[in-house]
């Protein structure tokens, strides 16, 4: 953790918002600067095999620079983090569990901005994702990750490699569970969580839901009260501190926000103060289409698909789009477009009015959709979609 940090200080590198990159331009998100280390360092903690220190100072297999791979011709500015101010704290905080119990929708409270796509299905969040956070007396970096989980195949694999990443390089854990959720389900991860050498902190999540009326008598009694539920996880794990929270509503998140700052160290920002993830605005656009993808098809549509984004152009009053719905068999491909195109015709109209609501300008999206067959299987397929 520790020469992760220092390379970061030492070669973090700052693109100017006027400079842009290859395929986007970093514009306002919501009315707040969206300066992001971008493309340079996008899939840079997605990772591990990726050897830090050529990330950071630009390089990727071959010997290739890697600004020059992103940037219209243009060499990228060094950021240099200016002195910690004193008792100024930064670090990495990884929020880790099971599926579904509301990482990504925390992470999106914390943020203030929605980074990380959420739906009711497992396994929506594939990648790791940093949602970056600056306080006046912390910079606070948090890394989304997918549920955890046995893998079947080598996509999930990937996935929970990302898991593994993010609990091996951090500051402190947060481990987040739910109200309904009795034990953490994968042994192997829980082994090591409890092995890791940082704090942890337990977020329980969904205490709104204990409120009269949101559940059924019966089902509140399976649950437990608060009490009852937060005793349960103390007992498996006595060092940690607890905070029940809930992600939709906001309660007790700034408590949470709180304990956590306690466990940084003192040092300057590792970012810029006006970012918000080392993501960069294409990557996102992918994600919110496979978003849509997600709420629009039920049975294995959603977990069959991967979306690509071919083409992103910012013009003077319009964003276009082009983006392909991958999946992996022929017949998967007649259910996604539906009869006469009109499936497919929803699904790019949720999008991009999501889209226009991200990007705060009008959006022309062109959706196709692409078989690559068994691609969740295919290493090739998994790397360059970002898995491997």
């Amino acid at each position: 953790m520790e020469l992760r940090r220092h390379m970061l200080l030492c070669f973090c590198l700052l693109v100017p918002t006027a400079m842009g990159f290859v395929g986007q331009t970093n514009v306002p998100l919501k009315g707040r600067n969206s300066l992001s280390m971008g493309n340079v360092v996008d899939d840079f903690f997605g990772k591990p095999s990726d050897n830090i220190v050529d990330k950071a100072l630009g390089k990727i297999p071959g010997g290739v620079d890697v600004t020059a791979h992103y940037l219209n011709n243009e060499a990228p500015q060094r950021w240099v983090p200016g002195e910690a101010r004193e008792g100024f704290r930064s670090g990495f905080i990884s929020i880790v569990g099971s599926p579904n119990v509301g990482k990504s929708t925390l992470l999106n409270r914390l943020v203030g901005q929605k980074i990380s796509i959420v739906t009711s299905k497992s396994q929506t969040t594939r990648h790791r994702i940093l949602g970056v956070v600056t306080h006046e007396d912390a910079q606070i970096i948090y890394q989304d990750t997918p549920g955890a989980m046995i893998p079947n195949y080598r996509l999930q694999e990937g996935m929970m490699n990302f898991v593994r990443g993010a609990i091996k390089e951090c500051d402190a854990l947060l481990l987040m569970t739910d109200i309904f959720e009795k034990e953490f389900p994968v042994d192997i991860l829980l082994d090591r969580v409890k092995r890791a050498k940082v704090p942890l902190i337990i977020a329980i999540n969904k205490i709104d839901m204990l409120e009269t009326g949101k559940m059924s008598a019966e089902t509140l009694e399976e649950v437990g009260n608060l009490e009852s539920i937060v005793t349960r996880w103390q007992e498996s794990f006595p060092a940690a501190k607890i905070i029940p929270i809930s992600a939709m509503e906001g309660l007790e998140t700034d408590e949470l926000v709180v304990a956590l700052k306690q466990h940084l160290p003192e040092g300057p920002p590792l970012y810029p103060e006006e970012t918000l993830t080392d993501r960069s605005e294409r990557f996102i656009v992918g994600e919110m289409i496979r978003e849509k993808v997600f709420t629009s098809y039920g049975q294995e549509i959603p977990y069959s698909t991967e979306v690509s984004v071919t083409s992103f152009k910012e013009e003077e009053n319009l964003t276009r789009i082009e983006a392909y719905i991958i999946c992996t068999r022929n017949s998967q491909k007649g259910m996604i477009i539906g009869k006469g195109g009109q499936k497919i015709k929803e699904v790019g109209t949720e999008a991009r009015k999501a889209l226009e609501e991200f990007l705060d300008r009008r959006v022309y999206l062109e959706l196709r959709v692409k078989v690559d067959k068994d691609w969740r299987k295919n290493d090739a397929s998994l790397s360059r979609y970002g898995y491997l």
